[in-house]
């Protein structure tokens, strides 16, 4: 076995792992943005399947013409299902929601030029393709049986699980995009503040990046349809994560909880060997039934922290999870927010203490207002406006502290711009679409498509 995956013996070795995230220093944390959007083919607003049918392209034919860019092939059991090009990968979620995950980059410039330059090309490919890209929470159109299913194999187990655990869970799978973006730490001390900001002002993110008012062709009474289907996924492995801001919080302590949360899978190769509900601690004494007598690999550890999907993720850094896709202004500004609030020490200490009085009660009722109140949910007696306001005002802070300019000098600061925007009209991305519909698009969802692509 080699050192880079060698075989799993003891929960110590999981927690070196996690351990292995810190970076005492600060001049090598960087920031990773993903963002998730809808392929449509122009003609009728219709999903790509995975092939061509016809005049119609597939998915396959998008991913095609980015290996055709320069991008490297990934594929899996024959199916191309993703490319990888300067540290970035395009992949294909299960209902072919297509996702740019971007390099490790040091200042927000670069992660925004990263995102506009695959915008760009997708643009470009949408041209050729007759297909558009449209950046939304939820799909605005499509019932769950009518989304074409993606060839990759841990999707199919998953799908077979899913609705043991959920009602919602197919939904969060097929019809759901996303923005998020992934932070460094510089010790375990550090990892717990910025969790506990995150998890504590996540319901925030989903109130400012809402975007996702319609299903099914009708407006629904929330504003963020994503975020609350995320509520009735899988309780095992989303939520608040309450022991987070218990005394005690450590790797060890997030370790214990994911070997706690029921495997999907055992990737061997190209196979996707089910392991559904069956359990990692058993796997660490060679008791799976799976793959009885076997000892898991890094391999398998890594995979199965990608299965777990609370509002903030740990693995060797952290992921922000809790807000819609949307806007091209958004992709930028979603980093911007967290780098502004975490990558400084007196905005990260301005935020701590801006939460520090919140009860864990009182969060988890905030993260179940926030999809359909957005900016009118209150905690504390204080309407995530107007902390919406201080927290802007925090991350604006920050911000200006790192002195990241870019080539013309440009502070990050004006990143948050759109946020600021909703902050002072109270106006969401949602509520945009809610007044597009109620107005100049007299009710017709088509327009979403034409109006709001990339």
């Amino acid at each position: 076995m080699s050192k880079a995956n060698p075989v799993i013996e003891s929960k110590s070795q999981l927690v070196e792992y996690l351990e292995t995230g810190s970076k005492p220093d600060r001049s090598s944390w960087r920031i990773g943005s993903e963002h998730e959007k809808f392929i449509f083919y122009r003609p009728d607003n219709s999903p790509l399947a995975y092939e061509a049918d016809g005049d119609k392209p597939g998915v396959k034919d998008v991913i095609e013409a980015f290996v055709a860019r320069g991008w490297a092939p990934v594929e899996e059991n024959g199916f191309l299902i993703a490319a990888l090009k300067d540290g970035a990968s395009i992949t294909l979620e299960p209902g072919g929601q297509f996702e740019l995950s971007g390099a490790p980059l040091k200042t927000i410039h670069e992660t925004c030029n990263e995102t506009s330059a695959h915008l760009h090309i997708s643009r470009e490919i949408g041209e050729e393709l007759n297909i558009g890209f449209l950046g939304l929470g939820f799909h605005p159109t499509l019932k769950r049986e009518d989304v074409p299913i993606m060839p990759k194999a841990r999707y199919d187990i998953m799908r077979a699980y899913m609705p043991k655990k959920g009602n919602l869970g197919l939904d969060m799978m097929l019809r759901t995009c996303t923005v998020q973006v992934n932070l460094d730490f510089a010790s375990e001390a550090d990892m717990v503040e910025k969790f506990q900001i995150g998890l504590a002002l996540q319901p925030l993110a989903t109130a400012l990046f809402a975007n996702s008012p319609i299903k099914e062709g009708k407006l629904h009474p929330v504003k963020s349809l994503r975020s609350q289907v995320w509520t009735d996924t899988d309780p095992d492995r989303c939520g608040m994560l309450p022991f987070v801001f218990e005394k005690g919080m450590s790797f060890e302590r997030w370790a214990d909880h994911v070997l706690d949360v029921p495997m999907y899978f055992v990737k061997r190769g190209d196979t996707y060997i089910d392991a559904s509900g069956q359990s990692f601690r058993a796997f660490l004494k060679g008791e799976l039934a799976a793959l009885p007598g076997e000892l898991p690999r890094l391999s398998d550890w890594e995979d199965h922290m990608t299965t777990l999907f609370p509002e903030v993720r740990l693995k060797t850094f952290l992921e922000m999870r809790g807000a819609d896709g949307g806007p091209w202004a958004r992709l930028c500004a979603l980093p911007a927010f967290w780098v502004g609030l975490l990558y400084d020490s007196s905005a990260q200490a301005a935020a701590l203490d801006l939460i520090k009085d919140w009860s864990i009660a009182d969060m988890e009722q905030l993260r179940l207002d926030a999809p359909a109140l957005g900016l009118q949910a209150k905690i504390g007696g204080h309407s995530l406006q107007d902390i919406g306001q201080t927290a802007l005002e925090i991350a604006d802070s920050g911000l200006k502290a790192r002195k990241a300019f870019s080539a013309s000098g440009d502070s990050e600061q004006g990143f948050l711009n759109s946020l600021w925007e909703s902050i002072e009209t109270g106006k969401l991305p949602a509520d945009r679409i809610i007044d597009n519909l109620n107005g100049k698009w007299n009710g017709d969802v088509a327009c979403i498509f034409s109006e709001l692509s990339y």
